[in-house]
């Protein structure tokens, strides 16, 4: 019974586990402090091939300016690539963002 007992217990850790890191905020500030207008922006979980669709859409994000998104594709993911593209035509990358542990992220010159 003591057996039973201890698995269940550490069933109930894992599942809690499990549970918080679905359920951790991914909301996470852009900030811009490049000095140049970003035109597009992307975040796609890492490991994957497609950028997926441009988060600022239509809008620009001015030097100085702070865009919240929302990364959440729905996989529970909580590492993300990130890609910004700025009006001169250059583009920054950033690899495995954990946006599960961070609020801000910026983008410098």
């Amino acid at each position: 019974m003591k057996i039973l007992t201890t698995l269940a217990v550490t069933g109930f850790f894992a599942m809690s586990a499990f549970s918080a890191a679905t359920a951790a905020n991914r909301h996470v500030d852009i900030v811009n402090d490049t000095g140049m207008t970003m035109s597009e922006f992307y975040a796609s979980a890492t490991g994957t091939d497609d950028w997926e669709e441009d988060i600022l859409g239509s809008d620009t994000l001015a030097a100085g300016e702070v865009f919240d998104i929302d990364v959440d594709d729905g996989t529970g993911a909580c590492k993300y690539d990130f890609k910004a593209v700025f009006t001169d035509g250059s583009s920054h990358v950033k690899r495995s963002v954990d946006v599960c542990s961070i609020s801000k992220f910026t983008y410098r010159q």
